[in-house]
């Protein structure tokens, strides 16, 4: 008889049955049902459950990554299941994505731009009477592109620097350098959002205010969320080369999280040309405190 867990004699990687992405859907239908009956204040049973979903639900997503992660480098480490061709497919996967997020910057981008430079259109009633046809609105007072932007520009553009040399520093087994190099850009990671923070809270407009607090929130809170998330990538990877899980020829985990904060970067060097320098000229700058 043979045996029934014998490797197969080929490149490619048959997943085994996994009770992740249905314990995953579930958690994520729990999460929204929670935030929708909290937005709404709504009752169940005369009681206020949305909090307690919200809060089940988004521990169940914490822990559906925790462990589906967790199977991944089991079947990539322990069971040698990433190939080099399944490598491929992975690579392939990720580029796929990051073409997805371009995209939905893209449709940010595409607001911002459409309100800026048809700031005047004649089937955009509601925008020509607040803007009267010119951009930045009048008596908009925007934020000093060369104050905190500037300042966070530094901090994203060094960290794709730091992030980079972990890299090579992998490549090249340095695992003193590796380990640096991850703990530097994540800490640069942090301060750009603490920069953001102290940014938003003292923004002399809010996302309500007008239709250029609602572009600029929407670009740059979102670019500020994906920055969250990449410096939650690198420190899992962090963890991981802490545990000598990354080697040179199989650390995927770890290109992907440097492929993720590199178009971080690039996304953020689109956000300040175009909406914090080109997208303030002609208002009224307010300088930090």
């Amino acid at each position: 008889m043979s045996d029934a867990h014998a490797k197969p004699n080929h490149d490619y990687h048959l997943v085994n049955p996994s009770p992740w992405p249905l314990v995953g859907s579930l958690a994520a239908f729990v999460t929204a049902v929670g935030l929708i009956t909290t937005m709404h204040g709504m009752h169940i049973a005369g009681v206020k459950l949305g909090p307690f979903l919200f809060g089940a639900g988004f521990l169940g997503i914490l822990y559906t990554m925790a462990s589906w992660w967790r199977d991944v480098i089991h079947e990539a480490n322990d069971l040698g299941d990433h190939t080099r061709v399944v490598q491929i497919s992975h690579r392939y996967g990720m580029i796929l994505f990051i073409i997805s997020e371009v995209m939905f910057f893209v449709a940010w981008f595409w607001a911002f731009f459409h309100s800026s430079l048809f700031p005047g259109a004649t089937i955009q009633y509601a925008r020509d009477a607040f803007t009267h046809g010119v951009w930045p609105p009048k008596g908009t007072v925007a934020i000093d592109p060369w104050d905190l932007p500037l300042l966070n520009t530094l901090l994203l553009l060094t960290s794709g620097t730091t992030v980079t040399w972990a890299h090579h520093a992998l490549l090249h087994n340095d695992r003193k350098g590796l380990k640096q190099g991850l703990a530097l850009t994540i800490i640069l990671g942090m301060l750009f959002t603490t920069c953001q923070a102290y940014e938003y809270i003292h923004a002399p407009f809010s996302f309500a205010h007008s239709i250029y607090g609602a572009t600029f929130f929407m670009a740059t809170g979102f670019h500020g969320f994906h920055v969250i998330v990449g410096t939650i990538f690198l420190l899992v990877c962090l963890f991981r080369a802490n545990a000598g899980q990354f080697t040179p020829k199989q650390h995927l985990g770890f290109e992907f999280a440097a492929w993720y904060w590199h178009f971080v970067d690039v996304v953020w060097l689109f956000l300040f040309s175009c909406i914090y320098v080109w997208g303030s000229w002609g208002a009224v700058i307010e300088h930090a405190h």
